[in-house]
Order: structure tokens, then sequence, then C-alpha cells
């Protein structure tokens, strides 16, 4: 069992340090795109909102590779099984059940569930601070 919470903690952090570094740039991103005199417009609005939710799907499909490529190093998934496959059902925590780990890797499926849902709920956290800032931001120049 310290095995599979040892191999689980450190995809995880993995994870986390590549969320970490995409939320930066986004951040970092946003705060400068703020700044554009034609910021006003709701298509410029739209386009940061798509820009940005569009920027954390890619790291989310990235963060369920690392885990798919961990399956696929631990053998974690039955023979035959499709370990991207297997890797989106538990990080987003689907569960269908229609592929289990084997027993001996068996916490790994919680815990890649377990690290996606904490990384959704900074996603989403990311999304709503681009659009506060972005709203307040229109609000004090005047913005339609």
């Amino acid at each position: 069992m310290l095995r599979q919470l040892l191999m689980g903690g450190s995809i995880s952090l993995c994870n986390i340090a590549i969320h970490a570094i995409v939320m930066a740039m986004v951040v970092s991103a946003a705060r400068r795109t703020l700044k554009w005199e034609h910021r006003r417009s709701q298509g410029w609005l739209a386009a940061v909102m798509v820009t940005t939710v569009g920027i954390l799907m890619v790291a989310h499909v990235a963060e369920v590779i690392a885990w798919s490529l961990a399956y696929a190093i631990l053998d974690v998934a039955p023979v035959g099984a499709d370990v991207l496959y297997f890797a989106f059902v538990n990080y987003t925590t689907l569960g269908y059940g229609d592929v289990v780990p084997v027993e001996r890797w068996r916490l790994l499926g919680p815990m890649a569930a377990m690290n996606g849902v904490l990384l959704f709920g900074w996603s989403t956290a990311v999304i709503f601070e681009v659009l506060r800032q972005a709203m307040r931001d229109r609000n004090q120049r005047g913005g339609r």
C-alpha cells in the first residue's frame, strides 16, 4: 500500500507542477491582455474566456496523459485495456467501472480522481478570477 501511495503522490505532484506552470502563464497572460485598448468589446471578453478555458483544458489533457504514462509503465490496467481511456475515466471521476486496475495498484484510481477533482477546482477558481479581473477592468474604464 505504501508503494501505491508514494507512486500516486509522485504523479499527483507532477500534475500539480504542470498545473502551477500553466496557471502562472494564464494569469500573467490575462493581466497583460487586460491592458490592451480594445478590451471593451463583448468579443474581447469572449475571446479572453475561451482562450483561458482552452488552455486549461490542454493542461488537464496533459495531466491525464501523465497518469496514463504511469499506468502503462506500472502495468496498472489489465492487459488489452486502453490506459489513456482508463486515465480519463479516473481523473474525471466518471467511474464507468468497465476497466479496473490490477489489484496491486488499485489505490491509483482513487488517487487520480482526487488529483483531478483538486485540479478542476483550481481551474475553476482561475477561470472566475480571470473573468472577475476582466469585468472589473471593463467597468472601471466604462466599457459596455
